[in-house]
């Protein structure tokens, strides 16, 4: 059924206000993550406690959700896995691994670079050429890497946390995919219901096994503002980081579209970065900031360019380069 003009304003604005939301809860996790783990915290620990205490506190409302509906579970089974495994505990566990080498949003602007990456993935796999709005994008992107990363300054650059926050880049790629598919049926509160809990399920296997060591700490947790109790970051990073965040995020994609969405979630580097400022002073130096916003930029004109690259599909229609990849906006 078409929507008439005001239900769309409505639903951009209801879109964007959840979107800000999401974003802006998420980029308060790298700063509680980095307190944590400088406080004892292993990134597993971190990672395992903030993903089980969301998954506690949304299993009800998203079994709730499909009540009466219960076969849509069987029936996306294989997306809340991948969503588990890669957008929920891939990212997380990467991101937070990233951070503990590197600064918050350091790490936050590389996982950032996602749409780059998936651009050149399907040139790479699939053949479909981007347009010359991509290219200079992705030029503008990888010099602003550079300049943020400081390498052209002697700076010492932590190989392996520029690996984890690339891992991460991954899972966020996947998480605006899945979340953006109205398809599925699935509530967004299930979705992310479903794939908190089956994260966390593989967190605390691993942990029990011993593959993933998991390491925790009862002493005070300090910010630059001030000290405060260890489970006071616990459970913000449980409640605001992931069960708002993710909530919020996945209905913010079904309103607005993975790309507008995927746009709006930029805001979460300019959170990210303030939180560390205030929380833990990190301050970027200037040639930083300048590659910040060149990252930025770059995302932003990669992302024009999708609108203008057009593909031959086998059937002779002409279709989005993103069809396969990103869902078309609702």
């Amino acid at each position: 059924m078409t929507l008439h003009a005001p239900d769309d304003a409505r639903s951009t604005r209801a879109g964007l206000v959840l979107a800000l939301t999401s974003a802006v809860s998420f980029g308060l996790s790298g700063s509680l993550a980095r307190a944590l783990m400088d406080s004892g915290w292993s990134p597993t620990a971190a990672v395992a406690v903030r993903v089980t205490i969301a998954a506690l506190v949304l299993v009800v409302p998203g079994l709730l959700a499909v009540r009466g509906r219960m076969h849509l579970l069987l029936r996306n089974a294989r997306t809340i896995i991948v969503y588990g495994l890669l957008a929920v505990a891939g990212a997380q566990l990467l991101y937070f691994l990233a951070v503990s080498r590197l600064d918050v949003g350091v790490a936050l602007l590389i996982e950032y670079t996602a749409p780059v990456a998936v651009v050149l993935w399907m040139w790479a796999v699939r053949g479909q050429r981007p347009g010359p709005l991509t290219f200079v994008g992705a030029g503008i992107a990888a010099v602003g890497l550079v300049l943020l990363l400081d390498v052209l300054g002697g700076a010492s650059v932590d190989a392996l946390g520029v690996l984890f926050a690339l891992g991460a880049m991954v899972g966020a790629a996947t998480y605006f995919v899945i979340s953006a598919d109205n398809d599925s049926g699935l509530p967004p509160i299930t979705l992310a219901a479903g794939g908190l809990v089956f994260a966390a399920v593989v967190f605390w296997i691993a942990a029990l096994v011993g593959v993933l060591p998991v390491t925790m700490a009862t002493q005070p947790v300090t910010f630059t503002l001030g000290t405060v109790p260890w489970w006071v970051p616990v459970l913000a990073l449980g409640l605001v980081t992931a069960a708002l965040a993710y909530v919020t995020g996945i209905a913010a994609a079904r309103h607005l579209g993975s790309r507008l969405a995927s746009f709006v979630a930029l805001t979460e580097v300019a959170a990210g970065l303030a939180f560390a400022w205030i929380l833990l002073d990190q301050q970027p130096r200037p040639v930083q900031l300048l590659g910040a916003l060149l990252v930025l930029g770059g995302v932003v004109v990669v992302k024009l360019g999708e609108r203008d690259v057009l593909v031959e599909t086998a059937s002779g229609e002409i279709d989005d380069v993103f069809v396969d990849v990103v869902p078309r906006d609702r």
